[in-house]
């Protein structure tokens, strides 16, 4: 077998990291040099391995937890902050369902949560609700709907953002039902909605169809109540505060001179 350089080796050996990095490691004696340059593999494997769980989530932005201001929110009895942040209704196969007014936070805190799951090394899909209602609908009508769904099933953690601004078709809230009723006691699923529940049959269309599928999402779900204006609303009334402020700080300098 031909004599094979470093690189090739590494190669070989699945070690991708080691040679842009093993002359940067600080050689004390052998068996520390090569505890901290496998140290260097490991941690660089793990690194790409959050960077692939985040994009293959398909988050639409970057949020974390520590961004989130929590105010607006009301938290049932028998949830905290810490549950949430620490993700024990993961664990549990527990849902979190996010109800109010449209721009309080509700999909802030759905990525937040969902990004602190990759971190963990959980697998996460994130979709808005048309969108994934579209991609079922889709891959039914070119027969690889079970391909979907067994993706879906092998996730930790479904995000299901804006339930509510679209209705939906029968056969799309159907197989919208179908997959809340696969990850039933087996999966964790996030949904956002600016609607109550009393009015999810407006976007559902068929009563005994929402009335299932809200029976599963509740039986064992932290319902978090989202409440005040809209931080969309509010940041845009302080920018065009701010910029109206500005202009007359600007005209009343074109004056004086």
């Amino acid at each position: 077998m031909a004599k094979l350089s470093l690189k090739e080796q590494c190669k070989a050996l699945k070690l991708a990291h080691i040679p842009s990095i093993y002359l940067e490691v600080t050689y004390h004696d052998r068996e520390q040099y090569l505890t901290d340059l496998f140290a260097a593999e490991l941690e660089e494997r793990h690194a790409k391995k959050i960077r692939s769980l985040i994009k293959r989530a398909g988050f639409p932005a970057h949020k974390t937890l520590e961004e989130f201001d929590w105010s607006p929110v009301t938290l049932p009895g028998s949830t905290t902050i810490t549950d949430l942040a620490e993700l024990t209704f993961i664990e549990r196969r527990e849902n979190v369902l996010a109800l109010g007014a449209v721009g309080t936070g509700k999909t802030h805190l759905a990525i937040a949560l969902g990004i602190r799951a990759c971190m963990e090394g959980r697998s996460v899909r994130f979709y808005r609700c048309l969108d994934l209602v579209n991609a079922l609908l889709e891959n039914h009508r070119q027969g690889r709907l079970r391909r979907l769904m067994t993706e879906l099933e092998k996730v930790d953690l479904i995000i299901i953002d804006e339930l509510g601004f679209v209705p939906l078709l029968r056969e799309g809230a159907e197989l919208l039902f179908n997959v809340v009723a696969q990850a039933y006691e087996r999966q964790s699923i996030i949904v956002t909605s600016n609607l109550q529940f009393g009015q999810w049959n407006t976007v559902l269309g068929d009563n005994r169809l929402t009335a299932a599928l809200i029976d599963r999402l509740v039986h064992h779900a932290h319902i978090l109540a989202f409440e005040g204006e809209s931080y969309r609303l509010q940041r845009a009334l302080s920018m065009i505060a701010v910029n109206q402020s500005d202009n007359k700080e600007d005209s009343i300098t074109s004056i004086a001179n």
